[in-house]
């Protein structure tokens, strides 16, 4: 099975950087700050943006969200997912850094969709 690589430098064409953020879509840290490099924009702290899909996992003032709202932005992003098989995603180890989360708390999220075992086309990091 594949997953996601630790660091991500690079995307081919059809590859999707998918990553934790804040509501403010104040990119200033981890993999945040990495996604603008892919064409993440300030000020846009959700959903899909040039090779970059946002998962808040904190809210407009830097809060910590429950996990039931980043189950909702997880379901969000599965099911734009499922409506774009032609995109790889990379989705890092979202709420699992500054948010401050365990991979127990946020991994699950990402299989809960009904279609998700046939995501082949989004990869996961390693345990998840």
């Amino acid at each position: 099975m594949k997953n996601t690589p630790e660091y991500i430098t690079y995307l081919e064409p059809n590859q999707v950087f998918v990553f934790g953020s804040n509501l403010r879509g104040r990119h200033g840290a981890g993999a945040a700050k990495q996604a603008l490099k892919f064409g993440a924009r300030m000020g846009q702290g959700r959903g899909f943006c040039g090779q970059t899909y946002a998962i808040p996992t904190k809210g407009r003032n830097m809060e910590v969200l429950p996990l039931w709202r980043i189950e909702r932005a997880v379901s969000r992003f599965l099911d734009y997912a499922w409506r774009h098989p032609e995109l790889e995603f990379l989705v890092t180890r979202v709420g699992c850094g500054l948010a401050g989360y365990k991979d127990k708390d946020i991994a699950p999220m990402f299989h809960t969709h009904p279609g998700a075992n046939l995501f082949l086309h989004v990869i996961l990091p390693e345990g998840w």
